[in-house]
């Protein structure tokens, strides 16, 4: 069979491109199921096999982990040998990964099994797929890329009451068959779709606000490639133990304050819901303001929502602020892509964005299992919200000093 060959520029911006994106976000729906699924089924894998919260959150730790290296080299295979067949691997390993954890019988194998639904299944269809759309679009990259990223959320929405309700009328193993027969097979069907590889090159550059000129490309912020990168994986780090919080444990959270494991889900649901609208929003403003100042943005935001779980606890009150943490935080993430795109290299795009968005998920794993752990030293999450303000903090200093070198470089060149 002939390798499949790079698309013509001229499609940039085209119906191709839209009909692609429409592809990927089905994709990256199916692909990342598990990363909400498994907070929803949390409370019950907690009794089932007698562990404290902290063991429970080992599972969600070991997949985020494990996505976050997947991504590296399913971001590699993708510039090496096209997206298609990672996607099948991707398909199968949803699959089995599902299957696999709903015959386990004990934390370790339903953890390991985890592990694989982040190694290859999640893996690649979140970083892999947001470096393709990014080289895809030009003129409207930051929303392509913001609708692309937000089949996160729109897995994070559709999957947790679905599995809720599963949970409760046909238990929890059952449901998990389902889910890895449902998310395979369709990853399966829509990988074929994929086949084509993306333009080598855009017709014409189009630098939004806050992005770097090309010429500096082969010095991003000022700094050396290597040291750009190790700061922006750092920035991924903070913000992320601070995002995984709420995300991963707002149903225990519910269930401990009384309010119910299905309240919790509710929540969980809205959160993330809230989190589509803010990384098309996001998309937009990326579009007119640059990744930077968006990543800064978002991260400021952020952090006042994690201060408004400190004071209040009341069911209405979560609800309300569940909302806004979606809102506030969904625009981080694909910011981190549209960063790479405008400052790095064009053709190490996909390894590097790989590269971020694995700190970005060893953020969200080593936060998953530290709130757990905090809970369980403290007997309060409490603690864990304040430990999750300070990572945010150091999120958004690094955001503000990268901000700041943009805009020496510019006045720089400028002058």
């Amino acid at each position: 069979m002939n390798r499949p060959l790079h698309a013509d520029p001229s499609v940039i911006d085209s119906r191709q491109a839209a009909w692609r994106l429409l592809v990927a976000l089905g994709l990256v729906v199916l692909g990342n199921s598990s990363m909400y699924v498994v907070s929803v089924v949390l409370p019950t894998v907690q009794t089932e096999f007698g562990i404290d919260r902290a063991s429970a959150s080992l599972p969600y730790t070991f997949m985020m982990v494990c996505l976050g290296i997947g991504g590296i080299w399913t971001g590699r295979m993708a510039d090496r040998h096209g997206l298609m067949k990672v996607l099948w691997v991707g398909a199968l390993a949803v699959a089995g990964g599902f299957l696999w954890a709903s015959q386990s019988g004990s934390i370790w194998t339903f953890g390991l099994a985890h592990g694989l639904l982040g190694l290859l299944g999640g893996a690649s269809t979140f970083a892999p797929l947001l470096a393709d759309t990014s080289q895809w679009w030009n003129r409207r990259r930051g929303i392509a890329v913001a609708i692309c990223a937000s089949g996160n959320y729109i897995a994070g929405a559709l999957w947790p009451p679905l599995v809720q309700h599963g949970i409760e009328t046909i238990g929890w193993r059952p449901t998990y068959t389902i889910m890895g027969l449902v998310c395979g097979l369709g990853m399966l069907a829509l990988s074929g779709l994929m086949r084509q590889r993306p333009p080598l090159a855009p017709p014409q550059a189009v630098v939004t606000a806050g992005a770097a000129p090309a010429a500096d490309r082969s010095r991003p912020f000022g700094l050396s490639p290597s040291s750009a990168q190790w700061l922006l994986c750092v920035a991924g780090v903070g913000c992320c133990v601070a995002m995984s919080m709420p995300q991963v444990h707002i149903v225990a959270y519910c269930t401990d304050l009384g309010y119910g494991a299905a309240r919790g889900a509710e929540m969980l649901s809205l959160m993330l819901a809230s989190g589509i609208v803010s990384r098309l929003v996001s998309g937009f403003i990326c579009d007119r303001i640059g990744g930077i100042r968006t990543l800064l943005l978002g991260s400021a935001l952020q952090g006042v929502a994690l201060l408004l779980f400190l004071p209040f606890d009341g069911m209405v009150p979560l609800y309300v602020i569940s909302a806004l943490f979606g809102l506030f935080q969904g625009g981080i993430v694909p910011s981190y892509a549209i960063i790479v795109r405008e400052h790095f290299a064009l053709q190490e795009v996909g390894a590097r964005v790989g590269a971020v968005i694995m700190a970005t998920l060893i953020g969200m794993a080593l936060g998953g299992w530290l709130s757990g752990w905090i809970f369980d030293l403290t007997g309060s999450y409490d603690a864990a919200f304040i430990n999750g303000i300070a990572w945010n903090l150091l999120n958004l200093a690094i955001a503000g000093w990268l901000y700041r070198r943009v805009r020496a470089n510019k006045a720089v060149a400028a002058t």
